[in-house]
């Protein structure tokens, strides 16, 4: 095909599909591969999606706490993902809310939408135009979905790789997206990822309920990279758990955690640093000065916002002035 004819096609291609939707501002041609999933036992819903494409996550992601979660794709109408969670969030199943946003959309041939309830009801869609290699497969308390694929195997295997995996729901996602690229994934290649988790319990607000919200917008290997992101997302869970043990005067658990999470990423100074000033305000302060002595060493910046910290409130001044002293 030459180069203008190439264009032209291109270009009617736009045309018709500008026809269809009404607003091209709307339109991004994001092939991809997704998930979303209810874990039953905890309730939480979650989406989680890798693509050629930059910033797959801000499109193709949404999830709302105690209602459902949805991942819209293949030349992506983000209309499917707030109007999808308000459908459900009035009492509509997943599978009755995109029977009626599919209906009503004249570009359904191109879209590919996965979406899931709070009761773990579950429905796919995708459309007779959406690029080969194309499919989907619901199964128990998930949707899998494709476009834009190498082979035909990436939605049967990520399946498969979901229903044998084991863990909590990011690893479960997790496991399928890492299956999906073992068979080929992307035909174009790897971009981005991302991961959305949200609470089973209704919250007050659309915003709250959040679990775990990770993007990886460029990267070369953007599945190894969220996977390292899950992990620091992890160990910071731990740090928060053990502030909170603090705030109840539980200081056992609170090294408990602390100490999880230093575990997880031993070379971290913050999660160090943080640890340090508990330990002081724990009268632990033996063990406070080693850990301030580790940190001082990796970065002596963190002796200078120690000496900030009492004007918050968040550690006596003589006791700051005792670790400067011991860990000169």
């Amino acid at each position: 095909m030459c180069p203008r004819r190439f264009t032209i096609v291109i270009l009617t291609f736009a045309v018709v599909l500008t026809a269809q939707t009404g607003d091209p501002s709307k339109l991004r041609p994001i092939a991809t591969y997704s998930i979303v999933a209810r874990d039953p036992d905890t309730g939480q819903m979650g989406v989680a999606v890798q693509s050629h494409w930059f910033s797959v996550g801000s499109a193709v992601t949404w999830a709302r706490a105690g209602v459902g979660a949805v991942a819209t794709q293949s030349f992506t109408l983000m209309d499917y993902g707030p109007d999808g969670l308000e459908l459900m969030a009035g009492g509509i199943p997943a599978p009755e809310a995109l029977s009626q946003l599919v209906r009503q959309d004249d570009g359904r041939a191109v879209r590919q939408v996965g979406m899931i309830d709070a009761g773990g009801r579950v429905a796919s869609h995708t459309g007779s135009q959406a690029i080969f290699a194309a499919g989907h497969h619901v199964g128990n308390n998930y949707a899998v979905q494709a476009n834009l694929m190498e082979t035909d195997q990436v939605w049967p295997e990520m399946a498969a790789a979901y229903e044998a995996s084991k863990g909590d729901l990011a690893e479960r996602m997790m496991v399928a997206l890492e299956a999906a690229q073992a068979v080929g994934g992307d035909i174009r290649g790897r971009q981005s990822a991302a991961m959305l988790i949200v609470s089973g319990e209704k919250q007050a607000k659309p915003w709250q309920g959040v679990e775990l919200e990770l993007r990886v917008e460029d990267h070369p290997d953007p599945l190894k990279e969220l996977r390292r992101l899950i992990r620091v997302h992890q160990a910071y869970a731990h740090m928060n758990a053990g502030d909170l043990a603090v705030e109840h005067a539980n200081f056992e658990q609170a090294l408990e955690e602390y100490g999880a999470a230093m575990e997880m990423f031993p070379r971290n100074l913050e999660m160090k640093f943080w640890t340090a000033v508990s330990m002081v305000n724990m009268g632990r302060e033996k063990d406070a000065y080693r850990l301030f002595r580790q940190v001082f060493k990796g970065n002596i910046k963190w002796r200078t916002l120690l000496t900030r910290l009492p004007d918050s409130g968040l550690v006596d001044e003589k006791k700051v002035a005792a670790i400067l002293k011991k860990t000169r």
